[in-house]
């Protein structure tokens, strides 16, 4: 496939490492100093960008035929309108907080395990997240999405940011420490013992492989899919 990489950060040059391994051709490199660029010239889109133009990165794509898949978090106010465009446009878009494949396997340990623990409520859940300093949106887009796995099959109604016990709100915490790609952890505590569930990326290349094997999977195919439909976990 010919690649255009919506994003060329650190992220981005991976995707690219991994791309070519894979036999693909990475055709476009758009970052923050990119005046104008042609989309029709790719196969398909990978968004890694920043919260502030993935919008506009995934409308361009979807304007103009070229499905995408997008790891950028933090403009997900904005989806159901990606998600009504990618329709009426009959295009193809994947949007997912995290592609590597170990994740999105924990995503589903994460609901399983919430479905146990509902009903015994000497337990409190509480979750943390670890990136980079350079990560801008916290918590994680990761850290979200198991949220609302554990408030789908919970009576918890929402997250909050660092805050502490509460009956109806998850406590997220999220921490910034040089050079983490990204570490998650669940943890179910009472007073006699604590259930804890643990994701650890050892570097971005599983986020990066993940991400082209859903290009992979969606080249050819139309809709607003999810790494459930691209894994088979549906």
């Amino acid at each position: 496939m010919k690649i255009a990489l919506l994003g060329y950060g650190r992220m981005g040059k991976t995707i690219e490492e991994i791309a070519i391994q894979r036999g693909h051709k990475i055709v476009l490199k758009v970052d923050e100093n990119t005046k104008k660029y042609d989309i029709k010239i790719a196969d398909i889109a990978i968004d890694f960008s920043i919260p502030s133009v993935a919008f506009n990165n995934i409308s361009c794509c979807l304007n103009n035929n070229v499905p995408v898949i997008s790891g950028t978090t933090g403009w997900l106010e904005k989806f159901p309108a990606v998600a009504e465009l990618c329709n009426q446009k009959n295009g193809g878009f994947i949007y997912a907080s995290n592609f590597s494949l170990g994740v999105n396997i924990f995503f589903e340990l994460n609901e399983q395990l919430a479905k146990m623990m509902h009903q015994l409520e000497e337990y409190n859940i509480s979750m943390e997240e670890i990136h980079h300093t350079k990560k801008l949106d916290a918590p994680s887009g990761t850290a979200i999405t198991l949220a609302e796995g554990v408030i789908k099959h919970t009576n918890k109604k929402s997250w909050n940011l660092d805050v502490t016990n509460s009956n109806s709100e998850i406590p997220i915490i999220a921490k910034r420490i040089d050079d983490v790609p990204g570490t998650h952890t669940v943890v179910y505590k009472s007073d006699v013992d604590s259930i804890e569930i643990k994701h650890t990326a050892h570097n971005r290349s599983g986020f990066a492989l993940g991400a082209v094997i859903a290009a992979e999977w969606l080249h050819g195919k139309t809709g607003v899919f999810t790494m459930k439909d691209v894994l088979g976990l549906k």
